[in-house]
């Protein structure tokens, strides 16, 4: 989880991810291969309410909040308020992008103004956590 608050989660990642954290389950629960146990079984075993993919978008946003509260170069950075081109090529799925997306906002635009109101971000951090989007 070291550096998880950088990381952008495309659906690939999301698939890759649950199938780890499954793996790690069965292992932990010392439930063999060869068991034929379903995942939604192994999940009652293990009594996990949340999952390591919402950890993980939690960590983010509230990286990405402090973040965006903050004039440095990180945000800069993450706005795209750099000098220089990019590359012409397909654009990868922004940090932003999957935000905006996971907490339901319209924009990322609207997405930034609401990183200034802290308390306001930590509602809508609390809502996206409870919806499990």
């Amino acid at each position: 989880m070291y550096g998880s608050e950088a990381w952008t989660i495309t659906n690939k990642f999301k698939k890759k991810l649950d199938a780890i954290e499954m793996w790690f389950l069965r292992q932990m629960l010392r439930i063999p291969w060869t068991a034929k146990k379903t995942n939604e079984r192994v999940l009652q075993e293990a009594q996990s309410k949340r999952s390591l993919l919402d950890k993980i978008r939690k960590r983010q946003a509230t990286f990405f909040g402090h973040i965006m509260r903050q004039e440095k170069l990180e945000n800069l950075i993450i706005t795209g308020m750099m000098t220089g081109r990019r590359c012409r090529c397909k654009q990868r799925e922004r940090l932003t992008d999957g935000m905006a997306k996971w907490l339901g906002m319209g924009s990322v635009v609207a997405m930034l103004q609401k990183t200034k109101m802290h308390q306001e971000w930590r509602r809508l951090i609390a809502n996206a956590m409870e919806q499990g989007t």
